[in-house]
Order: C-alpha cells, then sequence, then structure tokens
C-alpha cells in the first residue's frame, strides 16, 4: 500500500506561506529598487522580462507572471502539485510587488552599489523562495526536460541560457550594463547558496582508519557530535574496515581534522557539503 502524502500543519503552512512572501517581496525590492532602473537585469525569465517591458514600456509585473505561466503547467507535471502552487503564489508576489514598487525612486544610481545590493538581496529573496519549496523563474523546469534529450546538466543548460540573457543587455541597454548584470547575478548565484546552506554549513565526514573506536570515542567526547559505524570491505585488500560517519559544522571541521591526525596520521578522511540536516542529535555543543 502506498504511504499517504505528508500534509502540512496550519503552522508549518503559515510558515511557508510567510517564508513565500518575504522572498518573493524581496525579489521585487532587488528589481525595482536596485537593478532595473540602473539597466541591471538577472538571468532567466526575470531577465527577459525586464528587457521586454524596457522595449515595450509595458509593467514589468505583467510579463513576470505571463512568461511564467507556461512553466507553472509544466512544473506541475513534472515535479508535483505544491510545487506549482508555492510557485505560483510566489509569482504573483512578485509581480504585484514590482508593480507596486514601480513609482518609488531607486535608492541608488550607482554602478557599484547598485549590482552588490540588488545582487544580494535579490539572492536572498530566491533563496527563500526555494527553501520553501517554490520557485520565481522556469528557466531550471527548461533545464530538466533539456537534461533528457541532451548529454548536458541541469547547472550547465541553466548557465548557458543566462549567459545568452545576460549578454543580450548589452544589445538592448550597454556592454558596461551587461558586465555590471553578469556582477549582479554571480552575487545573486552565491547569497542563494548561502541562505540555502546557511553561514554555518553542516558537512558530513567519512573517516576510515584502523583506530577507528578511539577517533569514534575522541569526537563524541571532544566534539560532542555522535558517530555511526558503518562496516565496508577494501576492494583492493578484501579486508573488513570499520568507517566512522558524522555530520558537523564547518566551524568544527579544523578541529575533526586535528583529531584524526592525531590519533592516526595514515587514516582516509573525506569531508562533504551538506544543504539540509534534520533529526538525528544534531545540536551545537561545546568544542573541547
Amino acid at each position: 500500500m502506498a504511504k499517504q502524502h505528508y500534509k502540512l500543519t496550519k503552522l508549518e503552512l503559515l510558515l511557508r506561506i510567510v517564508l513565500l512572501t518575504i522572498g518573493a517581496g524581496l525579489v521585487s525590492v532587488a528589481l525595482e529598487i536596485f537593478l532595473v532602473p540602473n539597466n541591471i537585469i538577472d538571468g532567466g525569465i526575470v531577465g527577459i522580462s525586464i528587457i521586454v517591458a524596457h522595449l515595450t514600456s509595458l509593467p514589468l509585473g505583467l510579463f513576470l507572471f505571463l512568461f511564467n505561466l507556461p512553466f507553472l503547467v509544466i512544473g506541475y507535471k513534472q515535479i508535483g502539485k505544491t510545487f506549482a502552487i508555492s510557485t505560483l503564489y510566489g509569482v504573483v508576489v512578485m509581480s504585484i510587488g514590482t508593480t507596486l514598487l514601480h513609482p518609488v525612486q531607486a535608492l541608488t544610481y550607482s554602478p557599484f552599489l547598485a549590482p552588490v545590493f540588488g545582487g544580494v538581496i535579490l539572492g536572498i529573496g530566491v533563496g527563500l523562495v526555494i527553501r520553501s519549496g517554490g520557485s520565481l523563474d522556469g528557466t531550471e523546469i527548461i533545464a530538466i526536460l533539456f537534461t533528457k534529450k541532451t548529454p548536458f546538466s541541469v547547472g550547465e543548460i541553466v548557465m548557458f541560457f543566462n549567459l545568452f540573457i545576460l549578454a543580450s543587455a548589452g544589445f538592448v541597454f550597454s556592454w558596461d550594463s551587461a558586465m555590471y548584470s553578469l556582477i549582479a547575478y554571480y552575487i545573486a548565484f552565491k547569497v542563494i547558496d548561502v541562505t540555502l546552506e546557511g553561514i554555518d554549513q553542516s558537512k558530513s565526514v567519512w573517516i576510515i582508519s584502523k583506530e577507528s573506536k578511539e577517533i569514534g570515542d575522541a569526537i563524541m567526547s571532544r566534539l560532542g557530535r555522535g558517530v555511526t559505524y558503518l562496516h565496508g570491505e577494501g576492494a583492493f585488500s578484501g579486508g573488513t574496515k570499520r568507517v566512522i560517519f558524522c555530520v558537523i559544522t564547518r566551524l568544527e571541521e579544523a578541529k575533526m581534522k586535528s583529531i584524526v591526525m592525531e590519533l592516526d596520521p595514515t587514516a582516509f578522511l573525506a569531508v562533504g557539503n551538506i544543504h539540509d540536516v534534520k533529526g538525528g542529535r544534531f545540536k551545537k555543543r561545546a568544542i573541547h
């Protein structure tokens, strides 16, 4: 029997709506108060909407909504109802927000400050929307469809689309605008990562050592982190090995490495980034 689809509680639903509203609102502020008045565009559907709105002198919010509609239908079929509804709500808030903010004067016309602050605010807003299960741009959905028929990854296809759109700003506005747009896009891209992963980013750690018990005990006592022992087999040697797995924060990485090197300098250590951690005993405790 298939498991019943998980339903959000009223509090979770309210939190999602609030985050979607704040995120889409911040994107509206970034566009109308920083980027658009300075002829700086973003990538994806937002960038296309800015260019078309400039050429037609029609409201930006109109094109943000109309150009995203086809991808809402595709997103509903490819990803699901919850994603489509969250995206629709975010796009509507963004479209209304840009319309209401359009008469407001830009906060700065500095070619340095506009892309920097616009990119930061845009990145935070988009990151909040993505964390809430939605999207404000249909480019990713196009990329998912293209990956089924091409050897390219989603990220590569999105980058190709966005570079083409950002380059278009050079013909519509100026080449200075295109370069400033690239700066804003890069900043927003990095801020989205920080918003999704958090400043105190979590990391997964895998350790293979003949001193696994001592290292595991040291991690628990000196870092205050729980560990899990996994049993593996070496493909080359054929011998059994005990593998230590644990999750730490970015700030604890240096201490973790020093513990491992202190107890077994020949140990195999692999550290990777984790976007989210839930459950278990992942709680912050003092480092000794």
